[in-house]
């Protein structure tokens, strides 16, 4: 058994290799604050919006671990669920709900449908029981499991499923309520010093969500919903300290890579869901005094013998519902002893059972084979600024407005504008910025489609100007790649001599040996070009991210096809097309007015990045749009014969972008001709 200094020794080298995997307390920051900014944005625009979105889950908490899903909520923003009829108001814009959890097990409960509801699927759902009119979870799960992705199955509430071979996503329809149940009261009365008394207050104020599924020994588990604390538990992860966390993502790891390998009967009865139900309840029973670097194996033990209590006892009590057995319908009878078996030989190797972690080891064996290693747990001294910059640049990607938003632009603007003079982090100000560039763009674009057809020359000139004055404000604090946007917009309007100029300014920054995209980057060339620079500056000179093409304007007429097909056949807001992708692209549509050579020139580049990339410039997303525009060119040169093999190679790969009507249609195109 390792001593008490060997432990602690033991504990920051782990500390150490955990702020490798899981992020330091700084990138988990980061990932938390640019969702906030999300999130405090489109509170402040869906008042009028019919279905409000939530990440939640591993992601919204800040993991971003191999493996780890991407969860999201959706609920109709006109359905309220009340808890007793005392909350009944008659208002003519919302449906009623009435949560009867009388003759359900703890933790779930029946939706009673009080008023009319104007969704088809709540309508469809609905079941008569004893002369009351109740909406059936498993009938609404069937019929919303892939109305936001396509071909999604059935995971527990979920519909889930992949985009591409490795991002895996979660789908969970709910109602939400205002109120707090009182099932779970008691959770209240325990938090005496543990999460702190703002955190509990926000959290009974922002209430809870139902999801579609019953329990699976209820009376009426085609019938009931489960209650849903998801955005409670972001809030409660929020307010752990960065050990506390690493703990919960080291249980999260040893989970996977040693508990769920032990036998094939076992590896589906624990998941991550009890891991954080089991760190709730250690920090906050106190079971350890000091969460820090040299307690962090001594935190996970604590977790791990409470983990084996549970098994052996047959009981994982719900953190906000304890009455609420979450092993109850799983972890029982024969399965129950072989689990227990199972951990209890782990746990007689003591803490050596972290050896069987493939992630983890190498930490625990450098110390003992090295017990004289100096190991610092300053966290400053684990991760350079370049690291924090392609975090803050990863993570303000995935921030955008939708564009059912764009529709009340002033409305937009104005959320923006309450942001900009509200307390604002570092990385939240950056993703407003970089936000409030994206929508000047698509204004400038919207404003040119406008007036294009209006005849009145006057207004043409005056939206023109606009629309330049606009874009070029977005690129003085965007991106490098931003400067393409005025491009598309130059080629759009015919001045391809312009859009020529702007090219060859973007292709100077681009192909500067310190560029930023998708998160690769020399990083000593990177540092001595604009380190210790401000943040615009580094966007204005050595960062490049994928071009968005709001699938409901035209930017260029070339792809329109391809946006409406998107529209069509699933939906898609977006089309993501890659930076030196579109360079090309733009190179070979404004040369062809110019310079016919150069206009190969261009189109010779394209084919050989498309063809040979092994993903420095192509994404593997972005490869169906990038064999598109490459056979979009070739098909303008008369080379249909290189066109047919580019369409082909774009149906060929993964559809991210749901161009494939648009692809067949050109293929149709092509035949004819021949």
């Amino acid at each position: 058994m390792l001593r008490c200094y060997e432990l602690q020794h033991v504990s920051e080298s782990m500390f150490v290799g955990m702020c490798q995997m899981v992020g330091t307390s700084k990138q988990v920051a980061i990932r938390r604050e640019t969702a906030d900014i999300d999130d405090m944005l489109h509170r402040q625009i869906i008042t009028n919006k019919e279905v409000i979105e939530m990440l939640s889950g591993s992601h919204r908490e800040g993991f971003r671990l191999k493996g780890s899903d991407f969860d999201y909520m959706f609920w109709p923003n006109d359905h309220r669920v009340i808890i007793d009829m005392s909350q009944y108001c008659n208002t003519a814009n919302t449906t009623l709900i009435l949560s009867d959890s009388s003759k359900s097990p703890p933790g779930f409960a029946l939706l009673e449908l009080l008023t009319r509801s104007r969704y088809r699927q709540v309508d469809l759902a609905c079941v008569t029981l004893n002369e009351r009119v109740y909406i059936s979870s498993s009938t609404y799960r069937q019929l919303t499991c892939s109305s936001v992705i396509p071909n999604s199955i059935e995971h527990g509430p979920c519909g889930s499923g992949y985009i591409g071979e490795t991002i895996e996503y979660d789908i969970a329809w709910s109602f939400v309520s205002d109120c707090w149940p009182p099932s779970a009261s008691s959770w209240i009365d325990r938090c005496h010093s543990w999460p702190g008394p703002e955190v509990v207050d926000d959290i009974i104020r922002n209430g809870f969500h139902f999801v579609a599924i019953g329990h699976p020994l209820g009376p009426h588990k085609n019938e009931e919903w489960r209650i849903s604390f998801s955005q409670a538990e972001y809030k409660i992860v929020n307010s752990m300290n960065h050990c506390q966390f690493l703990t919960y993502g080291l249980l999260k790891l040893f989970l996977k890579e040693v508990m769920n390998q032990q036998s094939e009967d076992t590896n589906k009865l624990l998941c991550s869901y009890h891991m954080k139900t089991i760190v709730f309840w250690a920090i906050q029973q106190n079971t350890l005094p000091y969460w820090c670097p040299q307690n962090l194996l001594a935190g996970f033990w604590v977790c791990f013998k409470l983990l084996l209590k549970w098994v052996y006892e047959g009981v994982c009590p719900n953190f906000f519902i304890p009455q609420n057995n979450l092993f109850l319908t799983k972890i029982h009878g024969h399965a129950q002893n072989r689990l227990f078996l199972q951990l209890h030989e782990l746990y007689k190797k003591g803490l050596a059972c972290l050896l069987q972690s493939y992630s983890i080891r190498s930490y625990i064996i450098d110390v003992l084979y090295n017990p004289t290693l100096s190991i610092c747990t300053d966290e400053s001294t684990l991760r350079s600024q370049v690291d924090y910059d392609v975090e803050l640049i990863t993570e303000s990607s995935l921030v955008s407005i939708d564009q059912d938003d764009l529709c009340d632009l002033p409305k937009v603007m104005h959320a923006i504008e309450q942001l900009v003079y509200s307390p604002l982090t570092h990385y939240q100000a950056v993703t407003l910025q970089k936000l409030t560039a994206s929508l000047f763009q698509y204004v400038a674009f919207q404003l040119q489609n406008m007036y294009t057809n209006t005849g009145y020359n006057k207004q043409l000139y005056i939206a023109d100007k606009l629309s330049c004055q606009m874009l070029k404000l977005a690129a003085k604090f965007g991106c490098v790649s931003d400067l393409l946007y005025i491009a598309m917009y130059y080629y759009k309007t015919l001045r391809y001599r312009e859009a020529l100029t702007v090219l060859e300014m973007t292709k100077v920054k681009l192909v500067q040996p310190y560029l930023m995209y998708m998160g690769l980057v020399d990083r000593e060339r990177y540092t001595e070009a604009v380190g210790g620079l401000s943040w615009s500056t580094k966007m204005r000179q050595a960062i490049a991210w994928d071009l968005t093409l709001d699938n409901n304007i035209c930017y260029i007429s070339d792809l329109l096809l391809e946006q409406q097909s998107a529209l069509q056949d699933s939906s898609v807001q977006v089309s993501l097309i890659p930076v030196f992708v579109m360079l090309h692209f733009l190179e070979f549509l404004c040369y062809r007015h110019v310079d016919t050579t150069l206009s190969q020139a261009a189109l010779y580049e394209l084919q050989i990045m498309v063809h040979h990339d092994q993903g420095r410039f192509v994404g593997e997303m972005q490869r169906d749009i990038s064999w598109e525009i490459l056979g979009i060119c070739q098909q303008i040169t008369g080379n249909l014969r290189a066109a047919l093999y580019s369409y082909k190679q774009s149906l060929a790969v993964y559809p991210f972008n749901n161009i494939q009507t648009a692809t067949r249609r050109r293929i149709q195109d092509i035949v004819s001709q021949q």
